[in-house]
């Protein structure tokens, strides 16, 4: 498949387009800054842009099989309209000429599953510090949930780096980025009426 990665330079990027490599599809990594990729393969394609810069999207869009956004805040803790408009732009484009397979990367704790992280952090930590943080990605996941691609939104608590590995016990408190390489698998709508 030819996949296209958006925020591909940030940590989950990188494993996304590493294991999207290994497993022997074509991709096109979209960053800002090119050295933090620090990937090389005959099979990768770099795209320098912003995701805020709607003809570069479009552009980018054009010829692959799937699209996948590991895209992240520009400033922890803050709203990132940029970004918010960025997803618009991809989706506007998606349907505009195709793909229609998106797999969008949020957060353990936007919408209906912020019950799933108990009264402290559910009910203090991201009503109240990662506020900014979590309403963009209900904004994002809204624009998604409304569009009529084939999308999956992965809700993934705390990444860490390793090894992929399945531990029950443990599940809501971290996954390993490795894990990225089920992302494919459509399995989960979730409910965004917050």
């Amino acid at each position: 498949m030819k996949l296209l990665v958006f925020g591909a330079s940030g940590a989950t990027g990188r494993a996304l387009v590493s294991t999207a490599l290994a497993d022997g599809h074509t991709v096109t990594a979209f960053v800002r800054t090119p050295g933090k990729l620090a990937i090389s393969h005959e099979n990768l394609r770099v795209i320098v842009g912003n995701v805020a810069d709607q003809q570069a999207v479009e552009r980018a869009v054009a010829g692959h099989d799937a699209v996948f956004s590991c895209l992240g805040v520009g400033v922890p803790l803050k709203h990132d309209p940029a970004v918010v408009a960025g997803i618009g732009f991809i989706i506007a484009a998606m349907q505009k000429a195709g793909p229609a397979r998106f797999i969008y990367l949020s957060f353990l704790g936007v919408c209906d599953s912020r019950r799933q992280l108990g009264p402290l952090l559910g009910g203090v930590i991201v009503p109240l510090v990662l506020r900014h943080e979590v309403a963009d990605h209900e904004a994002k996941e809204r624009l998604i949930v409304e569009s009529s691609l084939d999308w999956t939104i992965v809700r993934p608590p705390r990444l860490s780096n390793g090894a992929a590995t399945v531990n029950s016990a443990t599940a809501l408190a971290s996954a390993r980025r490795p894990c990225c390489r089920h992302w494919r698998v459509p399995t989960w709508r979730p409910s965004c009426s917050a």
